[in-house]
This record gives structure tokens, C-alpha cells and sequence, in this order.
């Protein structure tokens, strides 16, 4: 198997299938309410729906990086965007709606290297701020790495509406 396609099927574990460290990113999310995601169960910790924008954020940064290769970052506002300010079940499926046109836009882009485009190392973008270098092959584990992370964090906070 090509280094490739085991990658695209470890972004496809974490994001909706059988991912080895534990429910995937779409099964978190199943059943929550958009009362539920704008909610701060926890003082100090972002909410689910805050969380959420930001995984769209890195989707979306990662699948620009790829199509560049620059060494692009997220502004801070960027990074953590705001929930909007009604935040309705509308507004909440839509931003999931977002979230998995960002999971299949960057699917299409690790798609289209080659074993070979993994060991480039990203160009840095005057005006950017630049942040997680390392090559693509660093890029894409990374972002795994950073989904499941975030998703144990949504795990823990659906416990306080179970």
C-alpha cells in the first residue's frame, strides 16, 4: 500500500470510522444540539461548537498548505473563530456541514501527491504567521494527531449533557 492511502485512511478513522484510539470525530458529534455545542460546561474550556470552527480552521490550513506548499498559519482570530452570535440549530448544522466539506476538500488534496511530495518541506509566507513546520509527511500526521486530540476533548465535554 502506497504511504498515501494509509494516510488518507488514517484521516478517514479519526474523522468518521473505526479509529484505533476510540470513537471517531463525526460519532463525538452525533446526537449533540446546538444548545449543547455553544455551551461552556467547563469555566475556561472552549465549548464544543468553539472547538469545532477551530478543526475547520486547521482542515482548511492544512489542505492550503498542501496546495501551495507554503508555510501558512492561522491568524488568531482565524484559529479560534467566534460561534456565531444566534446560535441556532441552523447555524449549527451548518457549521457541521462545513466541517465535512473541509474533511473532503483536504481528503481530494492528499489524494492528488505522491509518496514522493511527502518529504517536501513548506516555502514560509511573508505576511503569515508561520507555525508547525516540518515536512508534509509531518504535516498530515500532525493533523490526526490534532483531530483525535480535539476529539477526546469534545468526548470529555458531551459528558456533561449525558
Amino acid at each position: 500500500m502506497k504511504e498515501i492511502n494509509r494516510l488518507l485512511d488514517q484521516l478517514r478513522r479519526a474523522y468518521d470510522g473505526d479509529a484505533w484510539s476510540g470513537p471517531s470525530l463525526q460519532a463525538t458529534l452525533a446526537g449533540i444540539t446546538a444548545a449543547q455545542a455553544a455551551a461552556h460546561p467547563l469555566v475556561g474550556a472552549h465549548s464544543i461548537w468553539e472547538i469545532v470552527l477551530h478543526l475547520h480552521t486547521w482542515l482548511e490550513i492544512v489542505r492550503r498548505r498542501l496546495e501551495t506548499n507554503t508555510l501558512l498559519g492561522p491568524t488568531d482570530d482565524e484559529n479560534w473563530p467566534p460561534v456565531p452570535a444566534e446560535p441556532t440549530e441552523a447555524a449549527w448544522q451548518q457549521t457541521q456541514q462545513q466541517l465535512r466539506q473541509a474533511h473532503e476538500q483536504l481528503l481530494a488534496a492528499v489524494a492528488g501527491l505522491y509518496d514522493a511530495d511527502l518529504d517536501r518541506l513548506p516555502e514560509p509566507q511573508p505576511g503569515y504567521p508561520a507555525s508547525t513546520p516540518g515536512s508534509t509527511y509531518v504535516l498530515l500526521h500532525g493533523l490526526v494527531q490534532h483531530n483525535q486530540y480535539h476529539t477526546g476533548q469534545l468526548a470529555l465535554l458531551r459528558k456533561a449533557f449525558a
